[in-house]
């Protein structure tokens, strides 16, 4: 007899061993054993699940000479007729090359005539989702009302391009991909019955790589055993699936995180050189940044992982990566795997999504970033608390409470705390003349061009204001901003006045207010020189001063 594929040998004959989906089973044994079947069903899923060996254990369950019985007995001639497909009454179709309206008429036509050798025909309609519109229509009536010895197993991987007219009259049930568990477990029992040994890491890698299919794991263990020598290891694995080690993608995910670039790509070119293909790289990495997150969220789920070993070293390496960088990465590699679909040098790419990698802020330098933000925001919450004292007055209280077991101490208005130094202001514009303002307006532009040949943010923060008065030795400066302004009188000032008193050819002083305030004193003090009002002109400051703490503490100096 010629060689048979591991997954022919090994298809399913009992329900109990559909492996990783015990939901359907059950259902149904608990449904034959009561003789209580559909006349129609649905199985659904991902391809290598078992849905075609399912109807087929099905079938033989229904027409067993034994039954009503939960599993075929696989001894009876009915069971055995039907395993070996000499039974005309149970008719396997596949639609994709039977998809026409004749085919289903045809089939409309014979369901009427009684079984000849079992109790019910059963159709299996295989990639039932590939009929025709009219074929569909053509199955409708039989689906609904269909004579008492006929069962129809339809079996789909795509189910939402099945008329819902279609799913409305069968039992659906919906296959689950297996996970890699069970596939493992399966693979060894099978193994066992051979004489070859198969490392338990070798199993895992070829679950992973069967991508929840059975089939597919099956052949993929089978192309194993014909390549090695009597003992299958992972190696052997690697080079059937094209994959690449664990081994292999932690060192280039350290020296993507050590911005290594040079160890990086010759660790990419490497596996190219070895035939890898670079699409089925990316998404090894791409899963093995996504065991990461995972991993660091919720560490409890090792069985979801995909590619990942829980160890020492990938603890370790899980710990040194932020989630936003892992989040970056996952964009990077995703949209360099996207391009590559298109591209007829995909190695170029993938070299590409490396540097990219390699050129981001490494994982210590984002958690700093983390730290500083997360002092940012106590800060800011610790501001907003101390204004809503202030509000509410508990913080003035605090500080009369405070300034009363304290000296009395001399109060002198500041320009670099953003209240205006009227007096001051005053007293330089006695000194001022148009003719010093114009020298100083026409000098401006090249004032404001050295500041920024030497200080870049000094210059975007002295954009807001205009000179609006000087003499010899001073200049007034109006900003529309007040923050603008105290970012200069705290931090800048020493700069600008250094090349205002350049540009200028003698030492100059700098004083600023905002524009608003500009006019007010302005006008104070035009009224003032022309003797408009003989009462003393009070600051606004000190008022405010004075209504905040009292006359008692406030001592002005003029």
């Amino acid at each position: 007899m010629s060689y048979q594929a591991l997954y022919r040998v090994w298809r399913p004959q009992f329900l109990k061993d559909v492996a990783g989906q015990e939901h359907i089973t059950k259902t149904l044994q608990n449904a034959l054993g009561q003789s209580k079947f559909s006349h129609a069903y649905l199985f659904t899923g991902p391809r290598g699940t078992g849905k075609t060996s399912a109807a087929k254990i099905m079938a033989k369950a229904i027409n067993c000479e034994k039954a009503p019985v939960q599993e075929p007995c696989n001894e009876c001639r009915t069971c055995i007729g039907i395993t070996d497909g000499s039974i005309v009454d149970v008719i396997e179709i596949d639609a994709a090359s039977n998809n026409g309206v004749d085919e289903i008429r045809d089939i409309r036509d014979k369901v009427k005539f009684a079984p000849n050798e079992v109790r019910y025909k059963v159709y299996i309609i295989d990639e039932v989702h590939m009929l025709s519109t009219g074929a569909f229509n053509a199955l409708l009536k039989t689906l609904e009302e269909p004579p008492k010895h006929v069962v129809f197993i339809l079996a789909t991987t795509e189910p939402h391009k099945i008329p819902l007219t279609i799913i409305s009259r069968c039992q659906r049930f919906d296959f689950k991909r297996i996970t890699n568990q069970a596939l493992v477990n399966r693979m060894q029992y099978i193994v066992s019955h051979y004489e070859t040994t198969v490392d338990d890491d070798a199993l895992f890698l070829l679950a992973r790589a069967a991508d929840g299919g059975m089939r597919d794991a099956l052949s993929l263990l089978d192309q194993a055993i014909s390549y090695s020598d009597g003992h299958v290891t992972v190696d052997d694995v690697l080079s059937i699936t094209g994959a690449v080690s664990e081994r292999f993608l932690i060192d280039v995910i350290k020296a993507i995180s050590e911005q290594n670039v040079q160890a990086a790509l010759q660790s990419v070119n490497g596996i190219i050189n070895e035939g890898k293909d670079p699409q089925r790289f990316i998404e090894d990495l791409i899963f093995y940044f996504r065991d990461i997150l995972l991993y660091q969220t919720a560490p409890s789920l090792e069985e979801a992982l995909e590619r990942a070993k829980v160890d020492e070293e990938f603890k370790q390496l899980a710990s040194s990566l932020t989630t936003t960088l892992i989040y970056h990465y996952i964009d990077v590699l995703n949209h360099s795997q996207q391009e590559m679909k298109w591209a007829s040098h995909s190695k170029i790419f993938l070299e590409v999504a490396i540097v990219k990698l390699c050129q981001q802020p490494t994982s210590t330098n984002s958690k700093e970033n983390d730290i500083e933000l997360d002092s940012l925001k106590s800060k800011i919450q610790q501001l907003e608390q101390t204004l809503e004292n202030l509000k509410s007055g508990q913080g003035l209280q605090q500080v009369q409470a405070t300034e009363e077991q304290k000296p009395k101490r001399r109060v002198t208005p500041q320009t670099s705390t953003g209240k205006v130094a009227t007096p001051q202001i005053k007293e330089m514009l006695k000194q001022a003349s148009k003719a010093d303002l114009q020298r100083v307006s026409n000098s401006w532009g090249k004032v404001m061009e050295l500041v920024r040949k030497n200080n870049i943010r000094a210059h975007a923060w002295l954009s807001d204001c205009k000179p609006v008065a000087a003499s010899q030795t001073t200049v007034l400066l109006a900003f529309q901003n007040e923050m603008h302004r105290d970012m200069i009188d705290t931090k800048f000032r020493s700069d600008v006045e250094k090349t205002i008193s350049e540009v200028c050819n003698q030492p100059t002083q700098l004083l600023s207010l905002l524009v608003h305030q500009w006019d007010k004193i302005k006008e104070e003090f035009v009224r003032e020189q022309r003797g408009g009002s003989e009462e003393k002109q009070e600051d606004p400051m000190v008022d405010e001063a004075i209504k905040l703490v009292g006359h008692d503490l406030i001592e002005i100096i003029e």
